[in-house]
């Protein structure tokens, strides 16, 4: 689904922005809507990309920890940015998101590594996501 795909691409822009300026990422989606409203050259922020964003900030730190914890050899300030928010995204969606087929998930984020970051990047992300996949019944605890 086009958009779909699209509110995901908006959610990782937003968490990518936020993680670059140091800012709350709540603070930046308000940031883009407000823009979207005022400035036509700027695009609509969809209910699903609010979802996504408003998920992910909710989840932050229990996310965080979760890729802290599986990324073997990586920590999350070493992680390129684009990579982390990435996976930050997947692993919302993947773990709160019910709707989205856990393999949706995996392949839309492989997409967005494919599109903004290294070569290497859509298998470590794949990697990542297909590991937390594999133990999501016990990871949704709460922090």
């Amino acid at each position: 689904m086009a958009a779909r795909n699209t509110a995901r691409k908006r959610a990782f822009q937003i968490l990518f922005e936020a993680d670059h300026r140091g800012a709350d990422v709540l603070t930046v989606l308000a940031d883009w809507i407000r823009h979207a409203r005022t400035d036509t050259r700027q695009p609509p922020v969809s209910e699903y990309t609010m979802q996504l964003v408003e998920g992910y900030a909710e989840h932050a730190s229990r996310i965080d920890e979760l890729l802290a914890q599986y990324a073997v050899g990586w920590t999350l300030d070493r992680m390129p940015a684009v990579d982390r928010n990435i996976l930050r995204l997947g692993a919302h969606e993947l773990l709160w998101e019910d709707e989205t087929p856990d393999a949706v998930v995996l392949d839309e984020a492989v997409q967005l590594a494919k599109e903004f970051s290294t070569d290497e990047s859509p298998a470590f992300v794949n990697g990542l996501l297909g590991r937390l996949k594999d133990l999501k019944p016990s990871l949704r605890r709460e922090t």
